[in-house]
């Protein structure tokens, strides 16, 4: 079972940048897909963004295009979100997921049951 340590997050000011990153124990044939999500108090887990370990295919929500990248270092296997221009609302806890090969289609990225193994989450706090 693939385990995902993630690094990084913090208080970071309004209109900054913040990179988190999300480190796998392994990077095996059946983990596919990785992807990032968030969740603010009181809200559901929101899908952010994902890529794919092999093709490097790059999904993103609509709600951070432009200001974001996902990045990563297949010898490390480790995945980055990359966020700027941070405004107070993307003040949430962030996590990193894994998928299997095969567990989801183009439609199903961005679900949360998509996403068999999760990391440990990392509180991002944005000051104004």
């Amino acid at each position: 079972q693939v385990q995902l340590i993630q690094s990084g997050g913090g208080l970071v000011q309004a209109g900054g940048s913040l990179r988190l990153s999300c480190a796998a124990s392994e990077r095996t044939f059946s983990t596919n897909r990785m992807a990032w999500f968030r969740q603010g108090p009181g809200k559901e887990r929101e899908y952010v963004a994902s890529i794919t370990w092999s093709t490097s295919n790059i999904n993103y929500a609509h709600s951070v295009k432009g200001r974001i990248t996902i990045p990563k270092d297949n010898a490390k296997n480790t995945v980055y979100l990359r966020l700027d221009s941070l405004e107070p609302e993307d003040t949430t806890v962030y996590y990193c997921a894994a998928a299997r090969r095969g567990s989801y289609t183009q439609q199903s990225i961005g679900a949360l049951t998509t996403y068999q193994t999760w990391g440990q989450g990392t509180q991002v706090t944005v000051s104004s």
